[in-house]
């Protein structure tokens, strides 16, 4: 599908529609140039203007953030501004305006222009309530606390923006201001988490912590906010606080907003970062903090960082605030980008020491597993790169009021026409009979009243006589509609989620219908799609497989599937498998004995001491990990292989030796950190990825437990030792996205021929390729091999390997590429232990969620953080990838890689070569060829070589096509406006995209790129900070309240507490608001129209006069009273379908999707219809009535009796044709209907009773007449059924002969009431009932969806642009942090040491893991029917 091209006046259009009020009254703060940031050092000269005072450039932002909309002082104009953005409010301020003037005044002027004055109020208080909740989360994050350094000689020299006013009286609560200690007041403050600010809830009540750990015995109302690093008393000499301590250096608790760059800053373990802080010094080895950066990347696994070099030296407050310690850090200017950062700290001597992002504690994140970390402010505020990944608060207005804009222009040019056309008329009559004497024009010669002017008079008042055209109430009813569907959405029991007791909310209520029209999906991955914690399933050791004992795995019911089918393999943090919930085992892995705990006495200890792993009571279960593992067959086995020697039986020796390999393959192959939690006194793993903490907690659970790492030495506790096994860790060859696996290259100590040892653990594909022998022989083999394992030697091989790698480490050029070629040399021959299956669970309902929105034709886009290969698996795991699907991978074009462009030319070329696309103007032109030479760009085929394993059928598959891309190349096909022509063409050719590697923004540029390159409709939903640029930029934001705290949905649209209640909002409450929205807006414009068509129909038998031909009364009323109620009606209560029909044929989306219930052309047929009942009322009224009376004396009683039998006629038949397009009639239906005819009768017959001496009425005595005239109901039973005909017709042959799907559901839900619907969906859904429902054009053959799948499953094939490569995929699943500080460490330590010393040879062991598994799941097969048969009758 090719991008939409509108015309230029729908161009100017869309132009003028998008004019953004905010522009008027906030600027976006630019970035400055490249800073330096002094610490003890005065600014240079350069940086005063002639004033002596700093230049704007060298001014930094303040640290404050404000989301806000409006002030005291601009919310009025402000607002005022956004609303007459609507033209129809536009031009009833004209209308109101007029008729303040007595020549066209009807009525009061105060009483015409109250309905303009009533929607703007309703409006403004609503903006205002949003705005007031904006100040709210903005006070809340500005006054979250932090510790800065204060006293001594501190001083910080660089200028600062001052803080903004909001001239909104800040309540600062009392625990900001002097803080008491609150009973629940921490839980209740982190449960407000802040708009995509980046303040996690660990950061808002910092200061509450830190008084109870710092001064537990002062009082709350005497503690002043000020720490020591050396932990003395607060008091001193004199008193409290004392004047000569307040000099001290000393750490003080201040608030966010008050953050200065150049400040130091303390940040405790689990507080957030308040600004992008350059790391000094932390309390860690080797200075290394551990930060977890969900809020900027949707990662849940830890990241290390380390500290500057030259920095390390400032550890405490004194040293801080040491004016010798003077250095200044020059840096970038603030940029968006999250993973690059080049600065240098320059000391006094102007020695320079590099930084890069490795060094950077990024605003949002929030710091793990580190007691403290000083460092120094480099970035604040709107500089700091989370704030500029965040996109502006929009103010969203939904499709369907944007299409309202056209038709309104349109009626206002009717009416313009109209008015005109009355003028003209009039102004040719008025000269034409006033010198024939004309007595309706005597005394015509007033400059006030003479013919030449008249006309125009008449125009203007013509305007307000037909000003109904365009309703005033259409827009208070539309808010009234959309605030009760919210409340519709909030009181559905089915989307209401029990575990946290949240109903779906409505945060944006005028939305509604924008959810019926969703085309594109863009979703988060982590905590969206899955749950964001593991649980360890089955493993397999040398051809054994132990599946856990049943109390450890869910039920039959919950595990839909075989956990060894190919989706999850053993390694990557964030696939999935199965849908289902698990709670979290109790069960803590006690350590034997003999262990010793900490004192008696836990308050003895010093809680800021680490403590030691060694000493700890027991393991308890990891964060990310769903619950312990267990299998007592494998305790069984190894029971009996303790047991075991070498002289025993060849094959137990061997399955007890692969036991204990495979399980310390898993104890000791990692990085992960055993942390004992000070309070239970147990050992907590904390893991880069839940994945790596769910293998070495099954590893604990099973009796391996992992200890801890004392610099080089592992320690690790076996049921094959009585003591604890040392380990000296020798090489870390970490994983990357290239090599898929990681090793480890141990040397046992305590040991009488201290072997190495090379475990590896990686992605099944990469390990059988380095295994020893085909892969074919694994199972044969396996057991024979293990055998034999110890008569191998390594230690010659690995002294000679060991100076190669170590010059590779300290290569200046391709020191990675000499890094993973000395690392191939040393994984080979590997045997293979064993495998694991490891369980990444998607949220209840995710893969049959995502099916189903498919199958309503809606796009669906993931945009994650996470790497590629966890983005497939999880793609695969949760429907979005099929089976029979093909893989197109675009990366990054490097220095060896294709270039992105390329790398999309060749796709479409290899797969869509019928598209099109080729040909299409400015891409041809970029095509290398015979007829374009100089061409930038080659178009060649991928060269498969002998990497090929798929064959030839690569893009032939039976299945469609999914793009995977990473942020790299997005980087590239975002910059500009050729590449991202082509992404976006070859995008849409694919059934999906997964965007992997993606930073916030990127996020909103790629839902950006959809939404206004292809003018669709497009939902985001995410749960974390890193989602929220996103969710803003799209039509509709959904946030889920999830693991990652409530950024996302405080910024979002609605927020929904499972992935699964997606499908619900959009097929039932989206579908259902967009078809009554739509209807009620055309009804809404039809009756208005059928009204003003009845009134200019008059204007030729009274002179186009733009005289009224009813009583003013019904016209003022008309939408008041007489025909707004069943509108109304339409708009709350109508259903298109009932909901458990739309739940079970998702098919029926695309009539909602498709526009297909407001549209001008529906538009246009409504005010055709409204114009052709017009004329029957008038004229068939007209001509039944012999006079205007049914007097028979002779005398005529104006015009109002057979003009009120209009009135009434035209009530009538607007109400009843409002109920002809209601499909579901309910009380409340009928009761509208029956009382707005029940209200114009009786007020006729009262109005016309009241007598002259209480107030005068022009129709006293009217009913005497009227209800006694045969004229009267010869006109109501003639005229209301030739009205109606037309449409109630064409319904019925649309019915009849052109049945929708609609139709045909309504119409079997009728015939049969317990139709399962479920069961059609199976059987081929819609296209099923289109047999068995439409027997009048016969038998169709059975749909396509129902094609018989493979006996076989066949897994889907990727072909890699960027490289040439196909493989067939089988859920490769490992991840790792790729250069990694703490992996970097470990590599500069080991790699720095002295060369290995020979030693006597001596026998070693080779050990390796391939922690991968194929799953392979039973087929689906649909049923297959003859074609040419006879469709089976519905289910009842």
């Amino acid at each position: 599908m090719a991008p939409k091209r509108k015309s230029r006046i729908g161009l100017w259009y869309d132009k003028l529609a998008a004019f953004n009020v905010e522009s008027l009254f906030s600027r976006k703060r630019q970035p400055g140039p490249p800073r330096s940031v002094f610490v003890h050092e005065d600014l240079p000269a350069d940086y005063y203007d002639k004033k002596q005072r700093v230049r704007k450039d060298r001014i930094y932002a303040t640290n404050q953030v404000i989301t806000s909309k409006y002030t005291i002082i601009t919310f009025l104009p402000r607002n005022l501004l956004e609303q007459f953005r609507r033209v129809a409010n536009c031009f009833f301020l004209a209308i109101a305006i007029l008729q303040f003037f007595s020549l066209f005044s009807t009525v009061s002027p105060g009483l015409v222009i109250l309905p303009l004055l009533i929607v703007l109020a309703i409006t403004a208080l609503k903006d205002g309530y949003e705005d007031i909740k904006r100040h709210q989360s903005d006070r809340r994050v500005n006054y979250s606390q932090v510790r800065l350094l204060a006293g001594g000689d501190w001083a910080n020299a660089n200028a600062m923006e001052p803080k903004s006013k909001t001239f909104v009286r800040g309540f600062v609560p009392k625990f900001i201001r002097r803080p008491k200690k609150r009973k629940g007041s921490a839980k209740a403050i982190e449960e407000t988490e802040v708009l995509e600010r980046g303040a996690p809830p660990e950061g808002i009540a910092s200061e509450a912590r830190a008084r109870e750990e710092r001064a537990p015995d002062l009082p709350a109302d005497e503690y002043d906010g000020i720490e020591y690093d050396d932990e003395m008393p607060l008091e001193e000499g004199g008193g409290l606080f004392h004047h000569y301590g307040s000099k001290r250096p000393h750490w003080k608790l201040s608030t966010w907003e008050d953050l200065k760059v150049g400040d130091f800053v303390k940040i405790m373990d689990n507080e957030s970062i308040p600004a992008d802080v350059l790391i000094c010094a932390t309390s860690e080895e080797e200075n290394v903090a551990f930060i977890e950066t969900k809020n900027l990347d949707g990662e849940t696994n830890l990241k290390s960082r380390s500290a500057a070099s030259a920095l390390t030296h400032l550890r405490t407050a004194k040293e801080c605030a040491d004016r010798r310690n003077a250095f200044r850090v020059d840096c970038d200017r603030p940029d968006t980008n999250l993973y690059k950062l080049n600065a240098a700290v320059v000391t006094p001597g102007e020695q320079k020491t590099p930084v890069d992002i490795g060094m950077l504690l990024l605003r949002g994140t929030v710091l793990r597993n580190t007691t403290w970390a000083i460092g120094v402010v480099l970035y604040t505020g709107q500089d700091t790169k989370i704030v500029m990944n965040s996109g502006d608060t929009p103010s969203k207005r939904s499709k369907v009021e944007r299409q309202m804009g056209p038709q309104v222009f349109i009626n206002l040019g009717i009416l313009g026409a109209m008015s005109v056309a009355l003028g003209i008329a009039d102004a040719i009559l008025e000269q034409r009979y006033f010198p024939l004497g004309a007595p309706w024009l005597y005394d015509d010669t007033h400059t006030s009243d003479n013919p030449h002017i008249n006309g125009l008079i008449t125009c203007i008042f013509a305007a307000i006589t037909f000003q109904n055209i365009v309703p005033i109430s259409l827009y208070i009813s539309i808010e009234f509609v959309r605030t009760v569907q919210a409340l519709w959405i909030y009181f559905d029991k089915e989307m209401y989620y029990a575990k946290t007791d949240q109903s779906t909310l409505a945060r944006s209520w005028n939305l509604s219908d924008d959810l019926g029209q969703i085309e594109y999906i863009f979703s988060d991955k982590t905590g969206t799609l899955t749950q964001n914690a593991m649980a360890f399933r089955q493993c397999s050791i040398a051809g054994r497989a132990y599946k856990g004992d049943s109390e450890t795995i869910p039920s039959e019911g919950e595990l839909k599937e075989d956990p060894f089918a190919p989706q999850r393999h053993s390694g990557d943090s964030d696939s999935a498998t199965a849908s289902g919930s698990a709670q979290r085992s109790g069960f803590v892995s006690q350590l034997p004995l003999d262990t010793k705990q900490p004192g008696s006495d836990p308050s003895s200890t010093d809680k800021f001491a680490t403590p030691n792993p060694l000493t700890a009571a027991g393991v308890g279960l990891a964060d990310g990990v769903l619950q312990n593992w267990h299998d007592k067959i494998l305790e069984g086995d190894i029971k009996s292989a303790v047991a075991v020697d070498a002289d025993s039986d060849v094959a137990n020796y061997a399955h007890a030796r692969a036991l204990q390999g495979f399980w310390l393959t898993l104890a000791l192959c990692h990085t992960v950190i055993a942390a004992v939690d000070p309070e239970t006194h147990l050992i907590r793993y904390k893991a880069q990825s839940p994945d790596e903490a769910a293998l070495v907690q099954a590893a604990a659970d099973v009796g391996f437990v992992f200890l801890g790492r004392e610099k080089e030495v592992l320690s690790v506790r076996t049921p094959f030792s009585e003591n604890i096994d040392r380990y000296e860790l020798l090489n870390v060859l970490e994983f990357n996205s290239s090599r898929k696996r990681m090793s480890v290259v141990l040397r046992k100590l305590d040991d009488e021929d201290r072997r190495y040892i090379l475990f590896t653990k990686g992605a099944d594909n990469v390990i059988f390729e380095r295994l020893g022998k085909g892969k074919d022989e694994l199972k044969e083999i396996t057991e024979d091999h293990l055998g034999d394992f110890a008569s191998e030697g390594l230690h010659d091989e690995y002294a000679e390997w060991s100076a190669r790698y170590y010059e590779a480490s300290i290569a200046l050029d391709n020191r990675e590429e000499q890094i993973d070629a000395a690392c191939e040399e040393l994984e080979h021959d590997l045997i293979l232990l064993g495998a694991t299956a490891i369980e990444d669970r998607l949220q209840d309902g995710v893969p049959e969620t995502i099916a189903d929105l498919k199958e309503a034709g809606i796009k669906i886009w993931v945009a994650t953080g996470d790497k590629l290969e966890t983005a497939i698996a999880i793609g695969h795991s949760a429907s979005l990838i099929g089976r029979d699907d093909n893989i197109i991978i675009v990366r990054g074009g490097g220095e060896t890689g294709r270039a992105v462009y390329e790398q999309m030319l060749a796709a479409v070329d290899e797969f869509f070569p019928e598209s099109g696309i080729l040909s299409e103007k400015g891409i041809q032109e970029n095509i290398q060829s015979d007829l374009n030479p100089h061409g930038p760009y080659q178009l060649q085929r991928v060269n498969t070589g002998h990497t090929s394993i798929v064959g030839p059928d690569n893009g032939k598959r039976s299945g469609g096509y999914v793009l995977v891309i990473d942020g790299g190349a997005l980087n590239e096909a975002l910059g500009d406006d050729l590449h991202k022509q082509l992404l976006l063409r070859l995008a849409t050719q694919c059934q999906g995209v997964i965007c992997c590697r993606v930073s916030p923004l990127q996020k909103a540029l790629v839902v950006r790129l959809v939404k206004d390159g292809l003018g669709v409709m497009t939902l985001a939903i995410g749960d974390g900070a890193n989602d929220v640029s996103m969710i803003q930029a799209a039509d509709v934001g959904v946030g889920i309240s999830g693991e990652e705290g409530l950024q996302a949905v405080n910024s979002s649209d609605y927020a929904i507490a499972q992935f699964r209640f997606l499908k619900r909002l959009l097929l039932v409450h989206g579908h259902w608001s967009y078809a009554r929205n739509g209807t009620m807006i055309v009804n809404f414009f039809y009756k208005n129209f059928m009204c003003i068509g009845v009134l200019w129909w008059f204007q030729i038998y009274c002179a186009w006069s733009s005289q009224y031909v009813f009583m003013y009364d019904y016209l003022l009323f008309w939408n008041s009273f007489w025909t707004i109620l069943p509108v109304i009606a339409m708009g709350l209560f109508d259903r298109i379908a009932d909901d458990h029909v739309l739940m079970a044929l998702p098919e029926l989306y695309s009539h909602s999707r498709q526009g297909e219930y407001f549209s001008v052309k529906l538009f246009a047929q409504y005010m055709l219809d409204g114009a052709y009942q017009s004329v029957i009322i008038f004229f068939f009224t007209l001509y039944t009535y012999f006079s205007t009376t049914s007097r028979t004396d002779g005398i005529d009683v104006y015009l109002y009796e057979f003009s009120s039998t209009m009135a009434i006629v035209a009530v009538m038949i607007a109400t009843i044709f409002v109920g002809v397009n209601i499909y579901t009639w309910t009380g409340w239906v009928f009761f509208s209907l029956g009382i707005e005819i029940l209200l114009i009768w009786v007020f006729t017959a009262v109005y016309s009773a009241i007598k002259p001496s209480w107030f005068p009425t022009y129709t006293y005595g009217n009913n005497v007449f009227l209800f006694h005239s045969a004229y009267y109901w010869l006109s109501m039973l003639l005229v209301i059924p030739l009205a109606l005909l037309p449409r109630i017709g064409a319904k019925a042959y649309k019915f009849m002969f052109h049945p929708s799907d609609l139709d045909r559901v309504r119409f079997l839900h009728k015939m049969y009431p317990n139709h399962d619907f479920k069961a059609d969906k199976e059987h081929g859904g819609m296209n099923y009932l289109k047999q068995a429902v439409d027997t009048t054009r016969g038998a169709r053959g059975l749909s396509l969806l129902r094609r018989t799948t493979s006996t076989r499953p066949r897994m889907a094939s990727r072909t890699d642009m960027s490289t040439g490569l196909r493989s067939t995929h089988t859920g490769f699943d490992f991840a790792m942090e790729e250069n990694g500080v703490a992996l970097r460490r470990l590599q500069s330590n080991l790699s720095s040491r002295s060369q290995p010393v020979e030693h006597k040879r001596r026998r070693s062991l080779l050990h390796s893991i391939g922690r991968s598994i194929r799953r392979k799941r039973a087929p689906t097969t649909l049923p297959e029917e003859d074609e040419n048969s006879s469709p089976s009758p519905p289910k009842t």
